[in-house]
């Protein structure tokens, strides 16, 4: 075979294995491996560290990097090479198992079944073998760059004398032992877009003195209520169901839709990259703001307003809230708003403003973590666009009775710059 033949043969095996990165049809391998990770992430400890975020957020990079190292489409974020020979299927999964198997090393035998099964799905021996070591080249990189990043940082929280619009203790409502405050650590991390955790300073909450505030407490009291009389079975509906740790709801509606648009598994790759980068670093932001204001929850507030300075509030001593749980940390600005926005402002990104979708959250908690499930009727809803599902998941807190509106309405905002922040600044098309 002359050299030109050489060539020819060479290029076209290149752009077959090019096309199985771009075409459509293989992005089931990072639904699977998505799913996979997640399933065990939650069944370790329900998503209450940032782990399984942390985890799979790394092992779509690690993909990402690899697959863009055979195909370069986009900015890479902590490998890059010149792979053009080495299969997409293999690399991709040999990226995912890595960083996968050293997370999670008890659950080494499902992640090896996985692994193999598209480990020989594809390719032939000098591309498969090319795979393996770009997807575990693209793993220990990502591995690397996030070491010490402080996901499972202990912070000391100082608990202050109680006052108007200070964070207290509600051990029997939150059903935590005393002294603990959850997240503290979560406000130190290190983000994978954040240039620091402080980068996006949520305003202030108002003065409990004003109308703003007496307004946002008179909602809650009313609408958040146990069995409220003022709230429509939709927004109870709207409370309960938006309850789904956004590691869960989001990347499943992700799943959905990488397998309605028929993504490539390139692009199908880049998405959940984006996204679960958004959500964590939704997290570092949110907890950040809260434990720099540490402001009350609406069962302190309403509880103890008798002594909060406002003649216009008006305390209830036995309130309790619509699903009878609250969580252990500061209320200002809403976690679930920012993670909420943060990951629809990734979805508008790939997929548009004006895209109307259906998502699916079968199961919630009852109350709090551990509190047991209940299922969810019906189990979808529907938006015309993804600005339209983060307003809403943020004011699902309130119909909840966690949260006031200005906690909602300022963790959306916060969501959406962090959200903007990390597709601004990751993973941009090289061409665009």
């Amino acid at each position: 075979m002359n050299a030109n033949r050489i060539a020819a043969v060479l290029a076209a095996i290149a752009l077959g294995l090019s096309s199985a990165v771009s075409s459509a049809g293989n992005a089931a391998l990072a639904t699977e491996w998505n799913r996979a990770v997640l399933e065990i992430a939650e069944a370790e400890d329900g998503f209450l560290t940032l782990k399984g975020l942390r985890t799979v957020t790394m092992m779509h990079i690690a993909m990402h990097d690899a697959l863009n190292s055979i195909d370069p489409s986009y900015e890479h974020y902590a490998y890059q090479a010149a792979a053009p020979g080495a299969s997409p299927l293999v690399a991709a999964s040999e990226a995912a198992f890595t960083v996968a198997a050293e997370q999670y090393p008890d659950a080494l035998d499902r992640l090896m079944m996985l692994r193999d099964r598209w480990r020989g799905s594809t390719g032939a021996g000098e591309s498969r073998q090319a795979g393996r070591q770009l997807g575990e080249a693209a793993a220990r990189a990502i591995l690397e760059k996030r070491e010490g990043d402080g996901w499972d940082r202990d912070a000391e929280y100082r608990w202050h004398p109680m006052a108007p619009g200070v964070y207290a203790e509600f051990q029997e409502h939150s059903g935590t032992p005393r002294g603990f405050v959850f997240g503290a650590g979560w406000a130190k991390a290190r983000g994978f877009a954040l240039e620091r955790p402080g980068q996006f300073r949520a305003p202030p909450p108002p003065d409990i003195s004003t109308d703003a505030y007496t307004r946002a407490f008179d909602e809650v009291r009313e609408i958040g209520r146990f069995q409220s009389m003022s709230r429509t079975p939709d927004q109870t509906h709207i409370a309960l169901w938006w309850k789904d740790f956004a590691e869960s709801s989001h990347n499943r509606l992700a799943r959905d839709l990488i397998d309605r648009e028929d993504l490539s598994l390139q692009d199908a790759v880049r998405l959940l990259a984006l996204l679960n980068m958004a959500i964590f670093d939704g997290y570092v932001s949110s907890f950040d703001n809260k434990f720099h204001y540490n402001h009350w929850r609406p069962y302190t507030a309403i509880r103890w307003a008798e002594n909060d300075g406002n003649p216009d509030t008006q305390a209830e001593e036995t309130w309790t809230n619509t699903h009878r749980h609250t969580y252990a940390f500061p209320s200002y600005p809403s976690a679930h708003g920012t993670a909420c926005a943060a990951a629809m402002t990734a979805f508008e990104d790939v997929f548009g403003k004006d895209y109307a979708f259906a998502m699916r959250i079968p199961m919630v908690d009852v109350a709090g973590p551990f509190s047991g499930k209940i299922e969810m009727h019906p189990p979808t809803r529907d938006f015309e666009s993804f600005s339209e599902a983060a307003m809403q998941c943020g004011l699902s807190r309130i119909y909840l009775g966690i949260h006031f509106r200005y906690d909602s309405v300022e963790g959306v905002r916060l969501g959406e710059s962090v959200g903007n922040n990390v597709v601004e600044h990751q993973l941009r098309p090289v061409n665009p």
